[in-house]
């Protein structure tokens, strides 16, 4: 094809061309840490997408790296859901992080109907943000939590082992949390829209 059919095509308004100084805007909710959002290409949580966080151990500071995105959420009035965590949410630390309790809901969904459950939620349009805990999920499992926060809009949260960084996911962000003993790192190892490389991919961090 020679220059002139090229710059034809590229004329066409179906055809994207991506510009040479950023990514697609994403649309997103602040993390509520500077560091983290600039890393990320929307400049925070993507909205209607599943984000996944991995975790090496429990105990890094996981559940506080929500918390900011949580609170602003609560105090719009929207609601927050936790389902099945594998440790009862202490309601004091979170409304001192600024989390509304009000708008704040437990589903206890043991016996293997969480992920189920978080769908549910996911997908219904009324949660502003729901976490839930998949210490074990196939692709499909993943593909149907990450369709379904698409249509509700919502913010997914998937707190999953560190051991699973390496498997395919359809998850729109994927995040490793892990520690030294001194500090905690996060870093990211998938996006959606894909990854600006002169973005650095991994951050220090202290819950």
């Amino acid at each position: 094809m020679n220059a002139v059919a090229l710059n034809e095509v590229l004329r066409h308004p179906g055809i994207w061309r991506r510009a040479s100084s950023s990514l697609p805007a994403q649309r997103a909710q602040p993390t509520g840490f500077a560091a983290l959002d600039a890393m990320l290409p929307g400049g925070g949580w993507p909205l209607g997408a599943l984000s996944e966080i991995l975790v090496a151990r429990d105990g890094l500071g996981e559940l506080s790296l929500v918390m900011p995105a949580l609170a602003e959420l609560t105090q719009r009035r929207r609601r927050v859901a936790f389902i099945t965590p594998p440790y009862l949410p202490y309601a004091p630390a979170l409304a001192a992080h600024g989390v509304d309790l009000a708008h704040v809901v437990d589903i206890d969904a043991t016996g293997g109907d969480g992920a189920w459950s978080a769908e549910q939620c996911l997908r219904s349009g009324g949660c502003g943000a729901v976490l839930f805990w998949l210490p074990k999920a196939d692709y499909a499992q993943l593909r149907r939590l990450q369709l379904a926060a698409e249509t509700g809009g919502a913010l997914g949260f998937a707190f999953r082992p560190a051991s699973v960084a390496h498997g395919a996911s359809p998850a729109g962000l994927r995040l490793v949390v892990d520690s030294d003993g001194t500090t905690t790192d996060i870093e990211v190892i998938k996006c959606r829209g894909g990854f600006d490389a002169r973005r650095a991919a991994r951050l220090r961090w202290r819950a």
